[in-house]
Protein backbone atom coordinates (compact mmCIF):
# COMPACT_ATOMS: atom_id res chain seq x y z
CA UNK A 1 0.00 0.00 0.00
CA UNK A 2 2.54 2.14 1.20
CA UNK A 3 4.56 1.93 -2.23
CA UNK A 4 1.31 2.16 -4.27
CA UNK A 5 1.00 5.86 -2.31
CA UNK A 6 4.63 7.08 -3.05
CA UNK A 7 3.42 5.90 -6.47
CA UNK A 8 0.84 8.41 -6.76
CA UNK A 9 2.47 11.36 -4.93
CA UNK A 10 5.65 10.69 -7.58
CA UNK A 11 3.35 11.61 -10.46
CA UNK A 12 4.44 14.96 -11.36
CA UNK A 13 2.60 14.55 -14.85
CA UNK A 14 0.34 13.18 -16.71
CA UNK A 15 0.51 12.43 -20.47
CA UNK A 16 -2.64 13.25 -22.36
CA UNK A 17 -3.84 11.17 -26.37
CA UNK A 18 -1.27 12.19 -28.89
CA UNK A 19 -3.30 13.05 -32.14
CA UNK A 20 -1.00 11.27 -34.19
CA UNK A 21 2.21 10.37 -34.40
CA UNK A 22 3.19 12.15 -37.87
CA UNK A 23 4.08 15.93 -38.24
CA UNK A 24 1.67 16.19 -40.92
CA UNK A 25 -1.28 15.09 -38.80
CA UNK A 26 -0.64 17.05 -35.57
CA UNK A 27 -0.36 20.17 -37.47
CA UNK A 28 -3.24 19.53 -39.08
CA UNK A 29 -5.17 19.24 -35.64
CA UNK A 30 -3.30 22.18 -34.62
CA UNK A 31 -4.81 24.32 -37.14
CA UNK A 32 -8.27 22.67 -37.11
CA UNK A 33 -8.40 23.04 -33.43
CA UNK A 34 -6.75 26.51 -33.51
CA UNK A 35 -9.44 28.08 -35.79
CA UNK A 36 -12.44 26.60 -34.21
CA UNK A 37 -10.97 27.62 -30.41
CA UNK A 38 -10.89 31.67 -32.52
CA UNK A 39 -14.15 31.12 -34.00
CA UNK A 40 -15.45 30.25 -30.81
CA UNK A 41 -14.37 33.20 -28.94
CA UNK A 42 -15.20 35.77 -32.00
CA UNK A 43 -18.78 34.23 -31.71
CA UNK A 44 -18.95 34.37 -27.91
CA UNK A 45 -17.16 37.16 -27.47
CA UNK A 46 -19.32 39.30 -30.15
CA UNK A 47 -22.53 38.12 -28.11
CA UNK A 48 -21.30 39.21 -24.83
CA UNK A 49 -19.88 42.74 -26.56
CA UNK A 50 -23.26 42.97 -27.94
CA UNK A 51 -25.37 42.39 -24.78
CA UNK A 52 -23.52 44.41 -22.90
CA UNK A 53 -22.92 47.60 -24.82
CA UNK A 54 -27.00 47.50 -25.99
CA UNK A 55 -29.50 48.85 -23.24
CA UNK A 56 -32.29 47.06 -25.22
CA UNK A 57 -30.65 43.80 -24.40
CA UNK A 58 -30.77 43.99 -20.86
CA UNK A 59 -33.73 41.58 -20.24
CA UNK A 60 -33.24 37.96 -18.48
CA UNK A 61 -33.38 36.23 -21.78
CA UNK A 62 -29.97 37.93 -22.75
CA UNK A 63 -28.70 38.25 -19.61
CA UNK A 64 -28.60 34.20 -19.18
CA UNK A 65 -27.21 33.85 -22.63
CA UNK A 66 -24.22 36.62 -21.59
CA UNK A 67 -23.84 34.36 -18.60
CA UNK A 68 -23.60 31.27 -21.15
CA UNK A 69 -21.48 32.48 -23.60
CA UNK A 70 -18.99 33.03 -20.58
CA UNK A 71 -19.12 29.82 -19.72
CA UNK A 72 -18.84 28.30 -23.13
CA UNK A 73 -15.10 30.61 -23.73
CA UNK A 74 -13.87 29.14 -20.70
CA UNK A 75 -14.73 25.56 -21.50
CA UNK A 76 -13.16 25.86 -24.65
CA UNK A 77 -9.93 27.39 -23.36
CA UNK A 78 -9.97 25.21 -20.76
CA UNK A 79 -9.17 21.81 -22.78
CA UNK A 80 -8.41 22.84 -26.49
CA UNK A 81 -5.59 25.86 -25.83
CA UNK A 82 -3.49 22.81 -24.14
CA UNK A 83 -4.53 20.31 -26.72
CA UNK A 84 -3.10 22.93 -29.49
CA UNK A 85 0.09 23.83 -28.11
CA UNK A 86 1.23 20.65 -27.40
CA UNK A 87 0.27 19.38 -31.20
CA UNK A 88 2.81 22.34 -31.89
CA UNK A 89 5.80 21.26 -29.84
CA UNK A 90 5.20 17.56 -30.73
CA UNK A 91 4.58 16.71 -27.06
CA UNK A 92 2.14 15.10 -24.32
CA UNK A 93 3.14 16.46 -21.45
CA UNK A 94 0.47 18.04 -18.51
CA UNK A 95 1.79 18.67 -15.24
CA UNK A 96 -0.13 17.39 -12.49
CA UNK A 97 -1.71 20.31 -10.80
CA UNK A 98 -2.45 21.19 -14.68
CA UNK A 99 -4.39 17.65 -15.02
CA UNK A 100 -6.24 18.86 -11.34
CA UNK A 101 -7.26 22.69 -12.66
CA UNK A 102 -8.18 20.67 -16.02
CA UNK A 103 -10.52 18.51 -14.27
CA UNK A 104 -11.95 21.50 -11.65
CA UNK A 105 -12.54 24.32 -14.71
CA UNK A 106 -14.34 20.89 -16.95
CA UNK A 107 -16.76 20.58 -13.99
CA UNK A 108 -17.21 23.36 -12.76
CA UNK A 109 -17.91 25.10 -16.32
CA UNK A 110 -19.65 22.34 -17.94
CA UNK A 111 -22.17 21.98 -14.50
CA UNK A 112 -22.60 25.45 -14.09
CA UNK A 113 -23.88 25.55 -18.14
CA UNK A 114 -26.58 22.86 -17.61
CA UNK A 115 -27.50 24.76 -14.66
CA UNK A 116 -27.81 27.61 -16.74
CA UNK A 117 -29.86 26.27 -19.38
CA UNK A 118 -32.42 24.28 -16.97
CA UNK A 119 -33.03 28.37 -15.82
CA UNK A 120 -33.12 29.61 -19.54
CA UNK A 121 -35.78 26.80 -19.91
CA UNK A 122 -37.61 28.71 -16.18
CA UNK A 123 -37.25 31.78 -18.20
CA UNK A 124 -38.92 31.09 -21.52
CA UNK A 125 -41.07 29.02 -20.14
CA UNK A 126 -42.61 32.36 -17.90
CA UNK A 127 -42.09 34.48 -20.66
CA UNK A 128 -44.79 32.45 -23.15
CA UNK A 129 -46.92 30.65 -20.50
CA UNK A 130 -47.01 33.25 -17.41
CA UNK A 131 -46.33 36.76 -19.26
CA UNK A 132 -47.98 38.74 -16.84
CA UNK A 133 -46.40 37.31 -13.89
CA UNK A 134 -43.10 38.10 -16.06
CA UNK A 135 -41.42 41.31 -14.73
CA UNK A 136 -42.07 40.34 -10.49
CA UNK A 137 -40.89 36.37 -11.11
CA UNK A 138 -37.87 37.33 -12.97
CA UNK A 139 -36.97 41.11 -11.92
CA UNK A 140 -32.91 42.09 -12.06
CA UNK A 141 -32.49 40.61 -8.59
CA UNK A 142 -33.85 37.20 -9.26
CA UNK A 143 -31.97 36.84 -11.95
CA UNK A 144 -28.56 37.42 -10.38
CA UNK A 145 -29.27 34.85 -7.69
CA UNK A 146 -30.52 32.53 -10.17
CA UNK A 147 -27.03 33.06 -12.39
CA UNK A 148 -25.07 33.24 -9.23
CA UNK A 149 -26.83 29.77 -7.99
CA UNK A 150 -25.83 28.00 -10.92
CA UNK A 151 -22.04 29.03 -10.80
CA UNK A 152 -21.92 28.64 -7.17
CA UNK A 153 -23.41 24.85 -7.81
CA UNK A 154 -20.86 24.18 -10.22
CA UNK A 155 -17.92 25.41 -8.22
CA UNK A 156 -19.27 23.28 -5.36
CA UNK A 157 -19.53 19.71 -7.90
CA UNK A 158 -16.42 20.97 -9.18
CA UNK A 159 -14.72 20.34 -5.94
CA UNK A 160 -16.42 17.90 -4.54
CA UNK A 161 -15.02 15.86 -7.94
CA UNK A 162 -11.64 17.21 -8.43
CA UNK A 163 -10.80 16.32 -4.66
CA UNK A 164 -12.31 12.63 -4.57
CA UNK A 165 -10.26 12.20 -7.90
CA UNK A 166 -7.14 12.97 -6.95
CA UNK A 167 -7.52 11.38 -3.58
CA UNK A 168 -7.46 8.49 -5.49
CA UNK A 169 -3.79 6.30 -5.61
CA UNK A 170 -2.74 5.96 -9.06
CA UNK A 171 -0.47 3.30 -9.77
CA UNK A 172 -1.18 2.15 -13.45
CA UNK A 173 1.44 4.51 -15.26
CA UNK A 174 0.20 8.31 -16.19
CA UNK A 175 -0.98 7.63 -19.72
CA UNK A 176 -4.40 9.62 -20.09
CA UNK A 177 -6.46 8.71 -23.12
CA UNK A 178 -8.23 11.71 -23.68
CA UNK A 179 -6.96 14.88 -25.10
CA UNK A 180 -7.83 16.80 -21.86
CA UNK A 181 -7.85 15.37 -18.20
CA UNK A 182 -10.95 13.20 -18.12
CA UNK A 183 -12.19 12.05 -14.36
CA UNK A 184 -13.27 8.38 -16.69
CA UNK A 185 -9.90 8.42 -17.56
CA UNK A 186 -7.80 9.19 -14.52
CA UNK A 187 -10.17 6.15 -12.79
CA UNK A 188 -8.65 3.88 -15.06
CA UNK A 189 -5.39 4.90 -13.51
CA UNK A 190 -6.24 4.48 -10.50
CA UNK A 191 -5.38 1.07 -8.62
CA UNK A 192 -8.02 1.34 -5.22
CA UNK A 193 -11.40 0.29 -4.89
CA UNK A 194 -12.11 3.95 -3.86
CA UNK A 195 -12.86 4.12 -7.59
CA UNK A 196 -15.75 3.27 -7.14
CA UNK A 197 -16.94 6.40 -4.80
CA UNK A 198 -16.22 8.48 -7.65
CA UNK A 199 -18.17 6.20 -9.87
CA UNK A 200 -20.97 6.72 -7.52
CA UNK A 201 -20.30 10.41 -7.79
CA UNK A 202 -20.37 10.34 -11.88
CA UNK A 203 -23.59 8.12 -11.60
CA UNK A 204 -25.01 10.81 -8.99
CA UNK A 205 -24.05 13.94 -11.76
CA UNK A 206 -25.95 12.30 -14.49
CA UNK A 207 -29.01 11.99 -12.08
CA UNK A 208 -28.99 15.79 -11.63
CA UNK A 209 -28.18 16.10 -14.81
CA UNK A 210 -30.69 13.88 -15.79
CA UNK A 211 -32.92 15.82 -13.23
CA UNK A 212 -32.38 19.23 -15.11
CA UNK A 213 -33.04 17.28 -18.80
CA UNK A 214 -36.31 16.17 -17.50
CA UNK A 215 -37.34 19.79 -15.99
CA UNK A 216 -36.23 21.59 -19.65
CA UNK A 217 -38.77 18.78 -21.67
CA UNK A 218 -41.36 19.45 -19.15
CA UNK A 219 -40.96 23.04 -19.47
CA UNK A 220 -41.10 22.73 -23.28
CA UNK A 221 -44.02 20.78 -23.65
CA UNK A 222 -46.13 23.61 -21.38
CA UNK A 223 -44.36 26.11 -23.99
CA UNK A 224 -45.31 24.30 -26.76
CA UNK A 225 -49.20 23.92 -25.87
CA UNK A 226 -49.23 27.45 -24.96
CA UNK A 227 -47.91 28.69 -28.47
CA UNK A 228 -50.35 26.40 -30.68
CA UNK A 229 -53.08 28.33 -28.59
CA UNK A 230 -51.72 31.44 -29.98
CA UNK A 231 -54.29 32.94 -32.75
CA UNK A 232 -51.62 34.59 -34.86
CA UNK A 233 -49.83 32.84 -37.30
CA UNK A 234 -47.22 35.47 -36.68
CA UNK A 235 -46.98 35.63 -32.75
CA UNK A 236 -46.74 32.13 -32.77
CA UNK A 237 -43.20 32.15 -35.28
CA UNK A 238 -42.21 34.97 -32.99
CA UNK A 239 -42.38 32.76 -29.80
CA UNK A 240 -40.99 29.78 -31.53
CA UNK A 241 -37.80 31.90 -32.71
CA UNK A 242 -37.38 32.68 -29.16
CA UNK A 243 -37.32 29.31 -27.85
CA UNK A 244 -35.74 27.05 -30.97
CA UNK A 245 -32.24 28.34 -30.38
CA UNK A 246 -32.06 27.34 -26.84
CA UNK A 247 -33.81 23.78 -27.39
CA UNK A 248 -31.14 23.39 -30.10
CA UNK A 249 -28.32 24.22 -27.53
CA UNK A 250 -29.90 21.40 -24.97
CA UNK A 251 -30.41 19.12 -27.59
CA UNK A 252 -26.72 19.12 -28.66
CA UNK A 253 -25.16 19.76 -24.92
CA UNK A 254 -27.10 17.08 -23.38
CA UNK A 255 -27.10 14.09 -26.43
CA UNK A 256 -22.85 14.69 -26.17
CA UNK A 257 -22.82 14.98 -22.91
CA UNK A 258 -24.76 11.50 -22.03
CA UNK A 259 -23.83 9.68 -24.87
CA UNK A 260 -19.85 10.53 -23.53
CA UNK A 261 -20.99 9.33 -19.71
CA UNK A 262 -23.20 6.64 -20.82
CA UNK A 263 -22.38 4.63 -23.71
CA UNK A 264 -21.24 1.01 -23.10
CA UNK A 265 -18.01 -0.07 -22.87
CA UNK A 266 -18.12 -2.80 -25.66
CA UNK A 267 -18.10 0.62 -28.15
CA UNK A 268 -14.68 2.45 -26.25
CA UNK A 269 -11.66 2.78 -28.34
CA UNK A 270 -9.52 5.77 -28.05
CA UNK A 271 -10.59 7.06 -31.56
CA UNK A 272 -14.20 6.72 -30.45
CA UNK A 273 -13.99 8.53 -27.15
CA UNK A 274 -11.43 11.34 -28.84
CA UNK A 275 -14.71 12.10 -31.09
CA UNK A 276 -16.89 12.44 -28.76
CA UNK A 277 -14.86 14.04 -26.42
CA UNK A 278 -14.66 16.95 -28.86
CA UNK A 279 -18.14 16.71 -29.73
CA UNK A 280 -19.35 17.79 -26.14
CA UNK A 281 -16.33 19.99 -24.92
CA UNK A 282 -15.49 21.05 -28.29
CA UNK A 283 -18.68 21.42 -30.63
CA UNK A 284 -21.06 23.30 -27.87
CA UNK A 285 -19.08 26.10 -27.65
CA UNK A 286 -18.51 26.93 -31.20
CA UNK A 287 -21.97 26.01 -32.20
CA UNK A 288 -23.88 28.12 -29.79
CA UNK A 289 -22.62 31.53 -30.61
CA UNK A 290 -23.82 30.63 -34.60
CA UNK A 291 -27.16 28.84 -33.31
CA UNK A 292 -28.03 32.08 -31.28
Amino acid sequence: QRNKMSNSSSITQFLLLAFSDTRELQLLHFWLFLGIYLAALLGNGLIITTIACDPRLHTPMYFFLLNLSLLDMGSISNTVPKSVTNSLWNTRAISYSGCAAQVFLFFFLLSAELYLLTIMAYDRYIAICKPLHYGTLLGSRACVHMAAAAWGSGFLNAVLHTANTFSLPLCKGKAVEQFFCEVPQILKLSCSDASLREVWLLVFGVCIAFGCFIFIVLSYVQIFRAVLRIPSQQGQHKAFSTCLPHLAVVSLYVSTGMFAYLKPPSISSPSIDFLVAVLYSVLPPAVNPLIY
